[in-house]
C-alpha cells in the first residue's frame, strides 16, 4: 500500500429551524481513475429549494470534472447553465471545486481549485498558512446585477498540507449577533467538548460581518498548532462547531466545512477465521505482532489462535454489547469482537451509510468508528473450517464469511474511498 494518502472529509450543520441543507458537498472518483473530486456547493436560499439547487450544481461539476474537459471551461459551462434569480440578480448557486490528480503511488498529487462566490479557500503547510496565485476570468450573464468573477488555481500537495473550503455559513457566523456569544452552555457534552486540549483556544472577534475568512484562518491554525495530526474529520468538525457556537447555537445559515489533507496513512488490520494450518498461524500471530496500526479479531477461535501465538491471555470485556455477542480483550489487540454476526452487522451498516450517531453501542460500531478513522485497511480471512463444528448448518454460514468480507471491500472502497486489501489464508 502506498506511504501517502488523501484524507477528505467535511461536517455540516443545517440553518435553524430546516430539515434539510441547502448547502451539498459532493464526494466523488471514476473507477479506474487517479482522479478524486471534491465540491462544495452553496443553494440559494434554504431548504429544499436551496438543496435541489446545489445538488443539481454538485452533479453537475462531478460529471464534468471527472472528464478530460479543462476544469475552467467546466466551470463556464456551470455557470452558463445556472439560472440567474430574477429577483436577486444573483446565481441559484455558488460552487467550489478540487480535482485531485494523483499517481499510482501518491508520490505526486496536483489539485485544480475554481472558486465562485463562496468564501476564499485556506491552504496550510503544516500549521502555516500558504498564499498562491489565482487566475480569474469574467462572467457578463444578462440580468445579473453584478460582474460574476471565477477564480481557477493549480497547485501541488505533499504530505502536511490542507487545502480547507467552506460555504458562507462559517465566514459569516456570528453576523446576526455583532459579538461572539458566551462559551458557556448547560449541555454537557459541549462543555466536555471545550475541555478537549486542542480546541482551548482565545475568543475572536465577530464583526458585523460575521467571523471572517480571515480569523476562520487564525483560528485553524491554532488547532493546528495544538494538534499537528488531526484528522480532515475532526478537524472539519471543530471549524463547524465554532461557527455554530458563534451563531449563538441556532445557525443563521447551512454550515458547511471541508477539509482536504495529505499525511501518512492511518492502518487498520482486520482478521477473521482460522488460517489453514498451524504454520500459518505463526504467520498470522507474526503479522498481528508486527503490524504497524490498529488491530481488529473478529470470531473466538480466531481470537485463540491470536491469543495464543501472542503468548497472552483472553479476557472479558465489559463494554455495551446491544443485540451483537459481546467483546473481549487481547493485549496488544485493539479490538476483538464475535465473528459473522458481528461481521454481518458491519457489512449492512456500510452498505446503508449508515451515520455513527444512529447506531446502538456494540461492537460492530467499534469496528466502523475504526475503520472510518483509517485510510489503508488490509483484511487477513482464515479458510480452514472449525474443526470443533460438528453442526453443518453452522458450517455453512462460516462458509458465508467470504461474500460478507467481499461486501465490506467493496463498501470501505466505493463509499468511503478507502484503500482495501484482502489476503487470504
Amino acid at each position: 500500500m502506498n506511504d501517502l494518502c488523501i484524507d477528505i472529509d467535511y461536517s455540516q450543520l443545517y440553518k435553524h429551524g430546516q430539515k434539510i441543507g441547502g448547502d451539498v458537498f459532493y464526494l466523488d472518483r471514476d473507477d479506474g481513475s487517479n482522479v478524486i473530486t471534491a465540491i462544495l456547493s452553496d443553494g440559494l436560499g434554504s431548504g429544499v429549494r436551496a438543496n435541489v439547487l446545489a445538488s443539481l450544481t454538485s452533479h453537475m461539476a462531478s460529471k464534468l470534472s471527472l472528464s478530460p474537459m479543462d476544469l475552467e471551461r467546466s466551470a463556464e459551462i456551470i455557470m452558463d447553465t445556472l439560472p440567474i434569480d430574477s429577483v436577486k440578480g444573483i446565481s441559484y448557486s455558488t460552487f467550489t471545486i478540487a480535482r485531485i490528480i494523483f499517481s499510482d503511488n501518491k508520490s505526486f498529487i496536483r489539485v485544480e481549485l475554481v472558486e465562485y462566490d463562496n468564501p476564499d479557500s485556506l491552504r496550510f503547510a503544516g500549521s502555516e498558512s500558504v498564499e498562491w496565485e489565482k487566475s480569474s476570468f469574467r462572467l457578463r450573464r444578462k440580468a445579473a446585477i453584478k460582474e460574476e468573477i471565477v477564480y481557477s488555481s493549480s497547485f501541488e500537495m505533499k504530505a502536511g498540507d490542507r487545502l480547507i473550503f467552506f460555504s458562507d455559513g462559517v465566514a459569516q457566523a456570528g453576523v446576526s449577533l455583532g459579538s461572539v456569544p458566551g462559551a458557556s452552555r448547560d449541555d454537557a457534552a459541549y462543555a466536555a467538548f471545550e475541555r478537549m486540549p486542542h480546541r482551548q483556544h482565545k475568543e475572536q472577534p465577530v464583526t458585523a460581518k460575521g467571523w471572517g475568512t480571515e480569523n476562520v484562518s487564525d483560528y485553524i491554525r491554532g488547532v493546528l498548532i495544538r494538534d499537528p495530526e488531526i484528522s480532515s474529520r475532526q478537524l472539519a468538525r471543530d471549524i463547524v462547531t465554532q461557527a455554530y457556537k458563534f451563531d449563538g447555537y441556532k445557525p443563521n445559515d447551512d454550515i458547511t466545512c471541508c477539509v482536504i489533507n495529505v499525511r501518512k496513512p492511518r492502518r487498520t488490520l482486520i482478521v477473521t477465521g482460522a488460517p489453514r494450518n498451524r504454520e500459518s498461524d505463526r504467520r498470522l500471530g507474526e503479522h498481528v505482532k508486527n503490524f504497524d496500526g490498529q488491530v481488529i479479531v473478529c470470531g473466538g477461535t480466531t481470537a485463540k489462535i491470536v491469543a495464543r501465538e501472542l503468548g497472552v491471555d483472553i479476557t472479558a470485556d465489559k463494554s455495551p454489547a446491544g443485540t451483537l455477542p459481546p467483546s473481549s480483550c487481547i493485549e496488544g489487540v485493539d479490538l476483538v469482537t464475535e465473528g459473522m454476526l458481528t461481521l454481518t452487522a458491519v457489512a449492512q451498516r456500510l452498505k446503508d451509510k449508515v451515520l455513527l450517531k444512529d447506531m446502538s453501542e456494540d461492537a460492530a460500531k467499534r469496528i466502523i468508528r475504526l475503520l472510518r478513522e483509517t485510510d489503508q485497511i488490509e483484511i487477513i480471512v482464515g479458510t480452514k473450517i472449525n474443526d470443533e463444528l460438528e453442526d453443518p448448518a453452522t458450517a455453512a454460514r462460516i462458509g458465508l464469511r467470504f461474500p460478507i468480507i467481499d461486501e465490506i471491500e467493496r463498501s470501505l472502497t466505493d463509499k468511503y474511498f478507502k484503500e482495501c486489501e484482502v489476503l487470504y489464508l
